[in-house]
């Protein structure tokens, strides 16, 4: 994330600017995106700036549809750079007065658009002022009520190890076809019989492109960089810390500490909760296991998504750019299945790949920057346990991954384990 959303404001209230543009070539942009228009929305300002968004990480339907409900202006998605053009023209003519007459379709479609959304928002406002006036204190307990005598498993090894070049056949029966077609290449069926439905597309469209492409990317040896850095590391817990200890013992010195927050509601979770206390770790006279994993699809594939977009191959580039999000996190998904696998209760795995999708499976990946653990920040410890380097992945200054098509988390092994938000 190149610009906070401070610097943005800060730059488009001194240079009095029109409109306010965001690009996302990453994944987790777009949910950045949502939060700065959320901010925006918190200032009072989002009537001022009208915002133009794109990027290869969007869809039309995700902007014009989920993003609209979010943002109390104007929000607009621009396909490219020409369309971005248009979009400017037609705010620049709205701002001139040289708009459709007021009586127009045009106008009266407009002005409908834009009393829904004050309504809405005057209805978020009222819902929102309600629930504060309703808030009673809540005593936060200093632990939820997550089993506490789970048994740990033993990991095969402390430490780290890194597996080079693994092989697309071992994971690609865990690539999320649904997340690639709908969610990266914005195949939507129409509804009723008036053209082909999402699943006609899928056939028609979606998986030949998919053998296509993976064919290509095999043949040209660009998915030959698939690697992974993995880890099994001494932990206990203090309160709403997680301790990653210099040895397996229970007495061991602290090696880094995370800090996690804890739910203010409902179950009182927090990701401590999850790993044996130090008190509970020397009674049983071992510490427990917390697994890190770092997977990558390599520098190449990225590259090649690179040079389709300078040669205005724009449709390919986001077809490569989406496969390389998708493979990259259905390695992700693979490797957690080996991390359970060598703690000994594979086992418990779904017979079939939907099952995983579903997380019917023990325990859970967190990643930092999300939900139950926000703080991005804590990235840099987990880089410094893994050394990431060794499989050619670094991180930047923004505490992004490069190559961008990369992967980070953290495995819990408690079965009540699953993911939550605070």
């Amino acid at each position: 994330i190149k610009q906070p959303i401070s610097t943005i404001l800060e730059v488009a209230e001194d240079k009095k600017v029109d409109v306010i543009g965001m690009s996302g070539l990453l994944v987790k942009s777009t949910v950045v995106m949502k939060e700065n228009l959320e901010e925006i929305n918190s200032r009072g300002l989002a009537e001022e700036y009208p915002v133009l968004l794109g990027g290869a990480a969007l869809t039309r339907a995700y902007v014009e549809n989920d993003l609209t409900d979010t943002y109390d202006g104007d929000v607009h998605y621009a396909r490219d750079a020409f369309e971005g053009l248009r979009l400017m023209d037609d705010i620049m003519a709205t701002k001139r007065g040289e708009g459709p007459a007021p009586d127009s379709p045009e106008a009266i479609a407009a002005a409908k658009k834009a009393a829904e959304r004050k309504a809405r928002h005057e209805r978020s406002k009222k819902i929102a002022a309600k629930r504060k006036a309703a808030e009673v204190p809540v005593e936060v307990p200093a632990r939820s009520d997550v089993v506490s005598d789970n048994q740990i498993p033993t990991p095969p090894f402390w430490g780290t190890r890194i597996i080079k070049g693994v092989a697309i056949a071992e994971y690609m029966q865990l690539l999320d076809e649904r997340a690639l077609f709908l969610g990266q290449w914005g195949l939507r069926g129409t509804r009723g019989n008036d053209g082909p439905s999402y699943e006609d597309l899928v056939e028609s469209e979606g998986r030949p492109r998919l053998r296509y492409w993976i064919d290509r990317l095999s043949t040209e040896n660009i998915l030959q960089h698939a690697a992974v850095v993995y880890g099994y590391f001494p932990a206990v817990s203090d309160g709403d810390a997680v301790h990653v200890l210099t040895e397996p013992r229970p007495d061991a010195p602290v090696r880094y500490t995370f800090e996690f927050p804890r739910q203010q509601r409902s179950r009182f979770l927090c990701i401590a909760d999850f790993i044996a206390s130090r008190e509970s770790a020397i009674a049983a006279g071992h510490v427990d296991v917390l697994p890190f994993q770092l997977v990558t699809m390599g520098q190449p594939i990225a590259d090649f998504a690179n040079k389709l977009f300078a040669d205005n191959a724009y449709r390919d580039y986001l077809e490569v750019h989406g496969i390389g999000v998708q493979l990259t996190e259905a390695l992700a998904e693979y490797w957690h299945q080996r991390v359970r696998s060598e703690l000994s209760f594979g086992e418990e795995d779904p017979e079939n790949p939907q099952g995983f999708f579903d997380l019917e499976y023990r325990g859970a990946r967190f990643s930092f920057g999300y939900g139950a653990c926000p703080d991005l920040e804590d990235r840099a410890k987990m880089i410094a346990l893994l050394e990431p380097e060794r499989i050619g992945v670094v991180l930047s200054e923004e505490l992004q991954l490069h190559p961008e098509q990369s992967t980070d988390a953290f495995v819990l092994h408690h079965p009540e384990a699953k993911y939550f938000n605070t």
